[in-house]
């Protein structure tokens, strides 16, 4: 969020002005002129100088840290009263005119309230916050200050700092983990209420309960009146709160906050006037605020004006929106307006008056959009009715184009000061603005109506005394004298001033009154290579005796139209007393602000905006309900009567018109309306349908679009391809369907895997057509090369910037033409051009994710060695588009990327049949992993990256990989991914190296896993029996499923469920899915699970298995249907719809209950072969979408069936935690079986979830979880340390031979670190939260690190630590800061919680079994791959194996997943696997 006010305190703007423009040269004053006096600095000024306003008290801060003061517009200078040096930054108190800040280098800081003559001192701890001033000041109140800090040099981790007295007493805490703070009333014109009462209102984005400090993701906004005593959150959408706060701003009259969700940059935009009811801003539907693509600029009174990007930063441009007077809505004023990469918009309004608005457009924007290097060709506008019209700048005949904010060349306003009407700019005339060296100085005294040639060349320029002085200085190079003008700019006077000088600043009073100006300049003598900074002082006072009379004075009406006459801008005139062009005198009224005058004129359609409920219509000229009307009180009983109500309209909060006055309009009187628009239609209770065949086609692969939480818009969109390459579109879930891109054989299509609203297709050749905005319209790049013909990803994408894009394109791959290799392109321009950057890669990958810096170019690539296809894969890695590169590995198999963890498969270089697996948290830095005890992977075995979304890797070791009895061990990592402990054995993978392996999505350390029971029969080759197995806590302990007491028709199972050993539930997992999207359960769908299987011993075959459902996280399980279903998750799970597999069938069954009951709906007469069933990955929508066959016959039609069932509930759940009769929510708590106080991983999380008799939809997502409480630790809250395994009391043992760790390291690993407890055996959990109690890490000795042994004893003496603070110095400390990692605290709506925990009641398996000891010692003839199979939470994105058969390789299991990823990384599977099957690439 980018912010410009009309105070000349810009201060990231201003500094930039001074790095850019500061050189050369000294002056003399002369006498027959104005008075000049120069002073030298003896330091460089290292920022603008500050005016006091109404005064000619300067400071300037120097580039050593002084601050220097004159008290005479610049003529004298001394040093302020602080240390020589310790000066960071200056800051004057925007709200009173007495008050400034110095902020120190170190922790000690200075405030002075006498413009500088004395200053006091006042401590804070901490560092500033990155890119954002210190201090936020209350606006009626000046000794309320906060102030927000970093508390880590780091990983700012902020919190913020009050005080009520200007720092006379110490600073108090406000809030940690805060993201900023501001005071609501950070303008004059913000009211928290009516008579101020909640004056103390304080507003801040804080850190989520989930948070780390490298994303916004989870941040939420938190509002207090008694400085953070008690908060609460605001509701921002209807009665939801909402996270991912980017920013706050208090703009005039309204606090804006911006909010952002994860797979889009489209940002959401709210806005209150009092901070406490707030509003969606809404605008039109083809524009869309994207994250650093939007600048919220100087703003009126009445409304708040944003510009929005639209196209990318590197040649930007943008459009101008102004808002209604309460922000809710924005029309478009201007398109193509011109802007900088750093979203500085050539926008300004004349200062001091009403309505007047000058900008520059693009005029060639249709080459721009095209081309981010083609050259802007640029024009001036200028608006006299608040943007509602513009019109070109004239000198005579002549359009003229002045030089704007986005290339500013000194400090302040760019065109215009306090003085009314006079105006001035650097341009030229032509079609087209030149570069500032080719402009010449134009002046206006009509604010902007009419200009004239001032100065030949570009000048600095500044207006004094009201606009009766202009004065001008040459800024193309040095110069030796000074222009200046008395009337007006009509006749302009030269005055030499001596030596030559290089202008750097030319100033004066804020309020243009002064007839003093201050100029800073440079100047190099011949003899001395070293610039000199010079003061200047430029003082008019004696050039006339006189002082202005009222004969002097003329009216001047500020706005003017073509014929002359003054226009009318929110209902009233505006005007001044201005001096005479001509008149022979100064003003002389040095600090009195001109006064403007007004006069009311009679009300016009522009004085009305729409009403509340209201927007404006398509074009503009009415306004139309927004939704069902409020209904008067005993009015409408019949909905085909009328009644009186708003017309739609109503005048301008603060409009002066006057509504009597001769043919004035009156736009706001109440009208006749119908009674049907208040009355909002029940529901139908109805299902609807819309089937839709497609001839002579047959479905090969489709993905949905999904909004986000800040997307605008209502749509589901859906892309599919068919079989015979052809794409079709739907914006209504499937009801209806359009062909796109008729022209070419589409081959794929290619979602983007971090944007949702970006999509490619690929044609097969090097044209590749793409649609950014989910399919509103499409463009087309050509690749360098082909696709790559082997099994790999074409297209790699990058986490932060959607334009930046890998190819993998095939090289040299004609008949004889040379060996057929791949070679990885480039692009940061969306295809518009490419860069040949390395040859014979097997893959290539941006490596971004959060916590890894700011290596945003960090790719990895396998490039096979000295380039030779026979060679072995070597890793690597560069941050510079491999201008350079470095290479960790020499022989690799392959590497995975999981959340913050990178794993690397690696051959061993004294023996290629070894593997050893390596991880890295920053990208560029890897650790050996530690396996278990005794634990070693042969290279002839695999192992298979399961999942990383509880800060620690689960890793699947295949132990027995004959094929068809294919099994291994599941081993846990610590929290930097470094050593293993063993979890559970014998759990079942197929061939490909996929695993029966699915982390419940949305709830913490749920696990469901498929395991061998007949292991040593499968060693010899017998079938596999499968017994399903679910933990609770994170792989720490697993037990069978808990199967139902009954089946699906009443009826006993033929076993007796109590003996869980012997008959529990069995669940088909994800090696026997044909779709991987069609997983046990739902992020939003909070504790809901379903699946297909049996009960009794083992899994039995598909076809005669059952559908189960449970709705507590697993702990019970009910029995839905005999037969085998597909379902899917609705409306957050509100909605479920099953419906049978590949089996005829002409109805599906829903349910509203959570399975409690089932209803059939038919939605055919004959008979359908359902293939699959979905709906947006985050299972929010109440559409639904069969795929499937028109009949059981060869040569059925291929059909989509959707199934709408929003006519079953009108109304949207009411969430309200303060009054639980309106409350259609509860809090449910999740509990481990085997636990009684509902402690997991060391608190109690609660979920709202709908009660089961509301009538009502959730619509928008519920923020989930909630935490409680956090619990004392136990023995649950720990995981064996490295060396130490489970014995079979349930303690951690340290095994036979071993040594324990040395914990010594993390003093090596921390210089700063004192003290470390030698080893106990136990670990905490990665994400475990506890407090006190059992803190078994601290229970043993500890010792000082080395050279720190006089600050242990020192802490010894006065306190030792506590164990929770210490695990956080050993541990978390040293892992932050050498991997710039974090803490990464859960975020689990998208599946991402757990740890391991080998409990107190025994070890979960028996450790002195050899498939456990010695996992990994069966031979195999194949070898090693890694293959990433983790169950996270995302869209799927990548290619997606038909559920009709073919498609391509996958690169993430989780792309198929709702809301995840799922990545098969095994370069050359035929090969390594012996898989001969022909896929689709």
């Amino acid at each position: 969020m980018i912010l410009r006010s009309s105070s000349s305190i810009l201060v990231s703007l201003l500094l930039l002005i001074v790095h850019s423009v500061w050189l050369a040269t000294p002056a003399t004053a002369k006498k027959d002129g104005p008075h000049i006096s120069k002073y030298r600095f003896n330091n460089p000024p290292g920022a603008p100088p500050l005016y006091f306003e109404d005064s000619d008290v300067i400071l300037v801060l120097t580039t050593v840290g002084n601050v220097l003061r004159s008290e005479d517009a610049g003529e004298a200078w001394g040093d302020i009263d602080i240390p020589d040096g310790m000066a960071w930054d200056v800051l004057l108190h925007p709200f009173n005119k007495e008050v400034a800040y110095v902020w120190g280098k170190e922790t000690t800081h200075w405030v002075t309230e006498d413009r500088g003559k004395s200053w006091r001192s006042f401590a804070i701890e901490g560092y500033p916050v990155p890119f954002r001033p210190p201090f936020s000041f209350h606006a009626s109140d000046s000794d309320k200050v906060l102030i927000n800090v970093c508390t880590s040099l780091f990983a700012c981790e902020e919190m913020t700092y009050y005080s009520k007295d200007a720092f006379r007493t110490p600073a108090r805490e406000l809030r940690k983990d805060t993201r900023s703070c501001v005071f609501a009333r950070s303008t004059p014109l913000f009211k928290t209420s009516s008579d101020d009462e909640n004056d103390d209102r304080v507003v801040c984005v804080v850190k989520g309960e989930f948070s780390s400090p490298w994303t916004s993701r989870d941040n939420r906004l938190a509002v207090s009146d008694n400085y953070f005593r008690n908060e609460e959150e605001p509701l921002l959408e209807g009665d939801r709160t909402v996270q991912g706060i980017i920013n706050i701003a208090v703009v005039k009259g309204f606090l804006v906050a911006a909010a952002g969700a994860k797979g889009t940059d489209e940002l959401a935009m709210y806005v209150t006037d009092d901070a406490k009811t707030w509003h969606r801003a809404i605008f039109p539907s083809d524009h869309r605020v994207e994250e650093d693509a939007y600048t919220i600029l100087e703003s009126t009174n009445y409304s708040i004006q944003v510009d929005v990007m639209t196209t990318t930063p590197v040649n930007a441009m943008g459009v101008l929106f102004t808002s209604n007077s309460n922000g809710t809505y924005f029309t478009k004023n201007i398109a193509h307006t011109n802007r900088n990469y750093k979203g500085i918009v050539d926008f300004e309004k004349i200062s001091g008056i009403q309505g007047i608005v000058l900008v520059n457009v693009v005029d060639n924007w249709e080459d721009v959009e095209q081309s981010p290097v083609a050259k802007k060709k640029i024009k001036s506008k200028i608006s006299f009715d608040d943007g509602r019209t513009f019109s070109p700048l004239t000198a005579g005949d002549d359009e003229i184009h002045l030089h704007s904010v986005s290339e500013m060349s000194n400090s302040g306003r760019v065109f215009s000061s306090p003085a009314p009407g006079l105006v001035m700019g650097v341009g030229n005339k032509g079609r087209y603005l030149q570069d500032y060296e080719e402009g010449d100085l134009y002046v206006s005294d009509d604010a902007g109506l009419t200009w004239r040639r001032a100065v030949k060349d570009a000048h600095k320029y500044e207006f004094g005394d009201r606009g009766s002085v202009l004065l001008a200085i040459y800024d193309e190079g040095p110069t030796d004298s000074i222009t200046y003008s008395l009337d007006h700019g009509k006749k302009w006077k030269k005055m030499d001033i001596g030596d030559k000088i290089r202008a750097k600043i030319l100033t004066t009073t804020p309020d243009s009154t002064s007839l003093k100006f201050f100029l800073m300049a440079t100047s190099r003598d011949e003899t001395d290579p070293e610039l000199e900074h010079y003061a200047i002082s430029i003082d008019f006072a004696e050039l006339h005796e006189g002082k202005c009379s009222e004969d002097d004075f003329e009216r001047w009406d500020a706005r003017m139209d073509e014929k002359g006459e003054a226009t009318c801008i929110m209902g009233h005139k505006q005007w001044y007393w201005r001096r005479k062009a001509d008149a022979d005198c100064f003003v002389g009224k040095e600090f009195e602000h001109p006064v403007a005058r007004f006069e009311r004129c009679a009300c016009a359609k522009e004085d009305f905006e729409c009403d509340y409920n209201f927007v404006p219509s398509t074009d503009g000229t009415e306004c139309v309900p927004a939704g069902v009307m409020p209904l008067p009180k005993g009015q409408c009983e019949n909905p085909e009567e009328t009644y009186l109500g708003s017309s739609g309209f109503r005048l301008i909060p603060g409009n002066e018109c006057d509504p009597e006055a001769k043919d004035a309009v009156r736009l706001d009187k109440e009208v006749e309306r119908p009674c049907n628009e208040a009355v909002r239609p029940p529901a139908t209770g109805a299902i609807t349908k819309e089937i839709t065949p497609f001839e002579g086609s047959q479905l090969g692969e489709y993905f949905y679009l999904e909004r986000t939480e800040t997307s605008q818009g209502d749509d589901e969109t859906i892309f599919m391809r068919t079989n015979d390459g052809k794409i079709y579109k739907t914006k209504d879930a499937g009801k209806t369907w359009d062909q796109v891109l008729k022209g070419d054989d589409i081959t794929a299509i290619y979602p983007h895997q971090y944007f949702n609203d970006v999509v490619f297709f690929l044609t097969g050749g090097k044209k590749v057509h793409y649609s950014y905005n989910r399919g509103k319209s499409f463009g087309h790049f050509m690749a360098p090369e082909e696709p790559t013909r082997d099994k790999l990803q074409v297209l790699g994408f990058h986490a932060n910037y959607k334009d930046w894009l890998i190819w993998t394109g095939a090289v040299d791959c004609g008949s004889g033409s040379g060996e057929c290799h791949n070679v990885a392109f480039f692009s940061e321009d969306r295809g518009a051009t490419w860069e040949h950057r390395l040859r014979y890669v097997n893959k290539c990958e941006f490596i971004k994710e959060e916590g890894r810096g700011e290596a945003d170019k960090l790719v990895y690539c396998e490039q096979y060695k000295d380039e030779l296809l026979s060679n072995p894969l070597q890793l690597k890695w560069s941050d510079n588009w491999f201008a350079d590169d470095h290479q960790p590995f020499d022989d690799i198999i392959d590497f995975a990327t999981m959340s913050e963890f990178i794993v690397v498969a690696a051959r061993r270089e004294d023996d290629r049949d070894a593997l050893t697996c390596h991880t890295s948290v920053d990208g560029k830095t890897f650790a050996d992993a530690r396996f278990p005890p005794s634990f070693e992977v042969p290279a002839q075995k695999a192992y298979t990256v399961l999942d990383s979304s509880t800060h620690a890797v689960f890793l699947h070791v295949t132990v027995n990989n004959r094929e068809e009895s294919e099994y291994g061990s599941i081993i846990k990592s610590n929290s930097n991914g470094t050593s293993y402990v063993m979890s559970l054995n014998g759990v079942n993978r197929n061939r490909q190296g996929y695993v029966d392996f699915e982390k419940m999505l949305g709830l913490e350390g749920v696990i469901l896993v498929n395991a061998v029971s007949n292991l040593e029969e499968a060693d010899q080759g017998k079938p596999k029996k499968l017994k399903t197995m679910i933990t609770h806590n994170d792989g720490a302990q697993w037990a069978p499923l808990q199967a139902p007491q009954k089946d699906a028709g009443g009826n006993d199972f033929e076993c007796n469920p109590s003996i869980v050993d012997q008959c529990s539930l069995h669940l088909h997992s994800y090696t026997e899915r044909r779709d991987p999207r069609a997983t046990f359960s739902s992020p939003s769908a909070i504790g809901l699970m379903m699946g297909v299987g049996n009960v009794g011993g083992n899994l039995g075959t598909k076809s005669d298995a059952d559908t189960f459902i449970t709705s507590d996280g697993g702990v019970e399980w009910r029995t839905v249907k005999k037969g085998n279903y597909m379902w899917e998750y609705g409306d957050q799970g509100s909605i479920i719809v099953i419906v049978k597999e590949d089996a005829p069938t002409t109805s599906v069954f829903y349910t509203l209950n959570e399975g409690i009951e089932w209803l059939e709906y038919q939605f055919t007469d004959s008979p359908y072969i359902i293939r699959s069933i979905s709906t947006i990955p985050s299972d929010n929508s109440r559409n639904f979408l069969l795929w499937g066959l028109s009949g059981t016959k060869e040569g059925s039609k291929f059909v989509t069936v959707n199934l709408d069932f929003t006519g079953l509930a009108a109304d949207r759940c009411v969430l309200d935690e303060k009054y639980a009769e309106r409350n259609d929510y509860y809090l449910w708590k999740p509990k481990h079986p085997l636990q009684e106080d509902n402690c997991l991983f060391g608190h109690v999380t609660q979920y709202h979830r709908k009660r089961l008799d509301r009538n009502c939809f959730n619509g928008l997502n519920i923020q989930h979880p909630h935490i409680s409480q956090n619990c004392s630790c136990t023995r649950e809250d720990f995981e064996c340390d490295y060396n130490y395994q489970v014995a079979t009391d349930g303690s951690c043992k340290l095994v036979p031979g071993l040594s324990p760790p040395d914990h010594s390291q993390a003093c090596k690993d921390d210089s700063e670190l004192t003290s470390y407890f030698t080893p106990t055996g136990y670990r905490r959990t990665p994400i475990d939260t506890c407090q006190g109690g059992q803190e078994l890490e601290f229970t043993s000795k500890q010792l000082p690190c080395p050279n720190h042994e006089k600050e242990f004893d020192d802490e010894q003496r006065k306190k030792g630590l506590g164990g929770f603070s210490f695990f956080l110095l050993v541990f978390v400390l040293p892992v932050s800061i050498a991997s710039l990692v974090g803490w990464w605290v859960w975020r689990n709506w998208d599946g991402k919680f757990g740890r391991i925990r080998l409990g107190d009641s025994g070890s979960a398996f028996d450790a002195d079994k050899p498939w456990i000891a010695w996992p990994i010692t069966a031979v195999s003839a194949v070898v090693a791959v890694i293959a990433t199979t983790p169950m996270l939470v995302g869209s799927a994105w990548r290619g997606l194996t038909s559920v009709f058969g073919g498609g391509r390789r996958y690169t993430q299991r989780s792309d198929f997943a709702r809301g995840g990823r799922y990545a098969v990384v095994d370069p050359d599977e035929d090969e390594l696997l012996g898989d001969d099957e022909d896929e689709e690439v």
